[in-house]
C-alpha cells in the first residue's frame, strides 16, 4: 500500500468508527484495521502533523476539515464500488475487498462515470 492511501484508508477509518458516535482511539483504529500500535501511532503522528487529525488531550481523535473531506470522499468511492460490484453479481465479500483498493487508483473521471452511470441505473428501475 502507498503512503497515500495509507492515509485514505486510516482517515476512513476514523470517519467510519466516529459514525457510530463514540469517541476514537488509537486502540480502536489498530482494532478495526489489525495494524499495530506503533504502526497506527506513527500513522496518527502523521495524519496530525498534515493537519488531518486533531488528538484531544484524553486521546479521542477527531477529523479536521481536510481530514473530513478526504474521508467522506474515500466513503463514498468505497460504498458505491462496493454496491456497484455487489449488483454486478460479485461476492459482497470480494466486492468490498475490490472497492477498498479500488477507491485509492481510480481517477476521478472514472469515479465520477461509475457514480453517473449507477445513478441513471437506479432512474430507469
Amino acid at each position: 500500500m502507498k503512503k497515500h492511501d495509507s492515509m485514505e484508508t486510516y482517515l476512513e477509518t476514523i470517519y467510519i468508527l466516529s459514525r457510530a458516535g463514540n469517541p476514537v482511539r488509537s486502540i480502536d483504529i489498530v482494532n478495526e484495521l489489525e495494524y499495530s500500535k506503533p504502526s497506527v501511532s506513527v500513522a496518527m503522528k502523521n495524519l496530525r502533523a498534515g493537519g488531518h487529525i486533531a488528538v484531544g488531550k484524553s486521546g479521542h481523535i477527531t477529523l479536521t476539515e481536510s481530514g473530513m473531506r478526504i474521508a467522506e470522499n474515500m466513503f463514498e468511492r468505497h460504498t458505491l464500488i462496493s454496491k456497484w460490484l455487489i449488483s454486478l453479481g460479485v461476492d459482497e465479500k470480494i466486492a468490498v475487498e475490490d472497492a477498498c483498493r479500488m477507491e485509492h487508483i481510480m481517477s476521478e473521471q472514472s469515479f465520477t462515470a461509475i457514480k453517473s452511470h449507477v445513478e441513471r441505473g437506479k432512474l430507469l428501475c
